[in-house]
C-alpha cells in the first residue's frame, strides 16, 4: 500500500474518534443530564481538565487534516511531508496520552458527588474496588447515577483515546517509511 493511502486511511479512522471524544466530554458535565452541576461547580476535576476536547479532540483533529492532506491524493509524492507528519502525528499521539490519562484518573478517583450531606470525591482511595461493588455506589446520593455515567464516559474515553495513539503511532511508522525509502507515484499511462 502507498504510504499517502494509508495516511489517508488513518486520517479518515481519526475523525469519528475525534467527534466520539469530544462528545464524552462534554456529556460528562451535565450528570444526570442535568446542567445545574455544571453551574454549581460540582463535577468531577478530571472532566475540568477537557482531556477528550483537548487531547483526544482539537490535538488529535489537527493530526488527522494534516495527514489527510497528504494522503488526499492517494500517492504522496514529497518525502518532507512525509517527515512533517511524524511530527504531527506524535502530536496527536500526545493528545491521545492526554485524554488517555485523565479519564484513567477520572475514573480511577471516582465520581464527585453529594455524599452524607456533603460533595466529596468518597472512592478516591477504592482502589478501583468501587467499579465492581455496585452496591458502594448508593454512597453517591446525587446526582443519580453518577458513578455509572462517569465510569461509562471515562472507559469510553480511555478506549477511544487508546486508539488514537495507536493510529498515530502507525501513521509515525508510516511517514518514517515514507521519508526514508520514498513515497510511491505511479505515472499515469497514456
Amino acid at each position: 500500500m502507498c504510504t499517502g493511502k494509508c495516511s489517508h486511511c488513518i486520517a479518515v479512522s481519526l475523525y469519528p474518534s475525534v467527534l466520539i471524544s469530544i462528545a464524552c466530554n462534554i456529556l460528562l458535565f451535565f450528570p444526570s443530564w442535568d446542567n445545574k452541576y455544571a453551574k454549581d461547580g460540582n463535577l468531577t476535576v478530571e472532566v475540568k481538565y477537557m482531556g477528550g476536547v483537548l487531547g483526544g479532540g482539537i490535538l488529535v483533529l489537527i493530526t488527522a487534516l494534516y495527514i489527510n492532506l497528504i494522503g488526499a491524493k492517494g500517492c504522496c509524492g514529497n518525502r518532507l511531508w512525509m517527515l512533517v507528519s511524524i511530527f504531527f502525528a506524535l502530536g496527536g499521539a500526545a493528545g491521545g496520552m492526554y485524554s488517555f490519562i485523565v479519564a484513567f484518573l477520572g475514573l480511577k478517583n471516582g465520581p464527585f458527588c453529594k455524599n452524607a450531606g456533603t460533595w466529596s470525591t468518597p472512592f478516591i482511595d477504592s482502589n478501583w474496588t468501587y467499579l465492581i461493588d455496585s452496591q458502594s455506589w448508593e454512597k453517591c446520593t446525587e446526582p443519580p447515577n453518577v458513578v455509572r455515567f462517569n465510569a461509562g464516559l471515562f472507559m469510553t474515553l480511555m478506549v477511544i483515546s487508546s486508539l488514537q495513539v495507536l493510529l498515530c503511532a502507525i501513521q509515525v511508522i508510516n511517514g518514517l517509511l515514507g521519508c526514508l525509502c520514498g513515497t510511491c507515484s505511479r505515472k499515469e499511462e497514456v
